[in-house]
Formats: structure tokens, C-alpha cells, sequence
């Protein structure tokens, strides 16, 4: 007699399958939420630690979380915080990644004195367009990848999205110059002082052309246009005090990027004084 013909081995089955499946509902639920709970607690944590307005954005990453737990080891943690007061430039995001962190010496519900060994730890300061015209008082500003990455179908970017540091386009009107009308700018990115926290932003040339304002510059206006669009940013102290290893941009966004290995970091630093 085939099984589907035998009612009682048919319902046996069927039974041992819903609890079977019950089984592994409730242990992915279980673990589900306790990624959920120790999310929120290191989000709490961080935002008492490190002096911020409202919780960050936080995620362990990495399935299952228990068995992550039990070993002892995250395999990834990201923290995002947007809207942080900046002495500097007004406001600016803050993002960590860490990979690879030792919880051994504390607890899986990270506290907010925790010493923590990374492996590779990865930090970002991002300034808008709108803070940073702000402070170099072209109120139009927009900051975009060098044209020959945005046009490039591999993108041209690091690993985390980030343009390299040479040919940016700056676009905006740069009134002090005495013109009425938005310019593109060509700027390299670089760094200055001996922690390399001073953004160093150098105008090399007018734009024209597809992907810009197209609007030339007269002669005798090129050199002050140039000096408007060339700024110094003090103060890109990056999360955990990384030092910063590159920069470039993303979206309209420029970011300030460092990576680490072999760190120990603790929640306070994620906000550098």
C-alpha cells in the first residue's frame, strides 16, 4: 500500500513535519529577536557613550546570531549616525564598520564602558553639499563624483561607494567672484596636518561640457573663481579615532574615510571630541 494511501503513516508525517517546521520557526524567531534586542541595547549604548542627541542606526550582522554569541565574536557591526552637531561644518554623519569583534572581555549586550578588539575596523565622517557650501559660503553648492567615474559602468569607486580624491565636481555660483550664473570646478582632495584631520579641498580648473553647468569663466575671473571654490575643513576627527586614509564622493555627499586593523575601540570614541 503506498504511504498516500495510509491515512494514519499520512497524518504522522504530517505531523512530524509541522512540528518539525514549529521547531525551526521558534529558533529562528528566538534569533531573530535577540539580534534585535542586542541591537538595541548597543544603539543605546553608543548614543550615552558618545554624547549623541538620539540612538544611531545600528546592525550585528551575520546568521545566526546566537552562534556569534556563543563564539564569543560578531562578525560585523555597522553604526550610522546622521545629523551629528559638527564645531566646523554644522553637521555631518557619522558610520563605523567593524569587522571581526571580540566580545570575549565583556558581554554579547555590548555596555557602554566595553573595550572591544576589531580586526578591521572601517570609519566615515560625510559632509552634504549644503553644509559644505554652506561653509565655504556658495549657498548652491552640489558635489559630485569625477565625471569620468560616474560615466564608468564599473563606477569607479572603492569598495564602500567612495569616488577617488582627484577631479571632483564642484558646481555652484560663486558670487564673491562677482558672477550671477553656477560654474563647475574641477578640486582634488587631500590632507593637511600631522593626524591628517584637516580636509584640504584645491580647485584646479573650469569645467565645461556634458555633466556640468557649462558656463565658461572670463579670464580675468578664473583665479578668483578658482581661490572661492579652494577651502581648508579643520576638525574630520573619523569614528574610533581612525585616521583618515582617503576621500572622495558619494552621491553628492563628500566622505572622509579610514581603515584600520588590529584596533581596540570603545563606544565613547565613536564621537570624537
Amino acid at each position: 500500500m503506498a504511504v498516500g494511501d495510509n491515512v494514519p503513516v499520512r497524518k504522522l508525517l504530517i505531523g512530524l513535519t509541522a512540528t518539525v517546521t514549529a521547531l525551526l520557526v521558534g529558533v529562528v524567531g528566538t534569533d531573530f529577536g535577540s539580534a534585535i534586542y542586542a541591537e538595541y541595547r548597543l544603539a543605546r549604548n553608543v548614543r550615552s557613550a558618545a554624547g549623541l542627541n538620539w540612538d544611531p542606526w545600528v546592525a550585528i550582522l551575520g546568521f545566526p546570531f546566537l552562534t556569534q554569541v556563543r563564539n564569543h565574536r560578531y562578525k560585523e557591526i555597522e553604526i550610522r549616525a546622521s545629523g551629528v552637531d559638527h564645531p566646523v561644518v554644522g553637521k555631518a554623519s557619522l558610520e563605523a564598520t567593524l569587522h571581526g569583534i571580540d566580545i570575549s572581555g565583556s558581554s554579547w549586550l555590548i555596555p557602554p564602558d566595553a573595550k572591544l578588539p576589531v580586526r578591521k575596523a572601517e570609519s566615515r565622517i560625510i559632509i552634504d553639499s549644503t553644509h559644505i557650501g554652506r561653509f565655504m559660503g556658495i549657498d548652491d553648492l552640489l558635489v559630485e563624483a569625477p565625471s569620468r567615474e560616474t560615466n564608468d559602468a564599473t563606477g569607479g569607486t572603492t569598495e564602500s561607494g567612495i569616488s577617488s580624491s582627484q577631479g571632483l565636481v564642484f558646481t555652484g555660483t560663486p558670487k564673491a567672484s562677482g558672477l550671477d550664473k553656477r560654474v563647475s570646478v574641477s578640486v582634488d582632495l587631500s590632507f593637511a596636518d600631522r593626524d591628517d584631520t584637516t580636509l584640504v579641498l584645491t580647485a584646479t580648473g573650469i569645467l565645461t561640457g556634458p555633466g556640468t553647468a557649462d558656463e565658461p569663466v572670463p579670464d580675468d575671473k578664473t583665479a578668483a573663481v578658482l581661490a572661492e571654490f579652494s577651502n581648508t575643513i579643520t576638525g574630520q576627527k573619523l569614528p574610533f579615532g581612525i585616521a583618515p586614509t582617503t576621500a572622495g564622493a558619494r552621491g553628492s555627499d563628500v566622505i572622509i574615510e579610514g581603515i584600520a586593523s588590529g584596533v581596540t575601540i570603545d563606544l565613547a570614541g565613536f564621537r570624537q571630541p
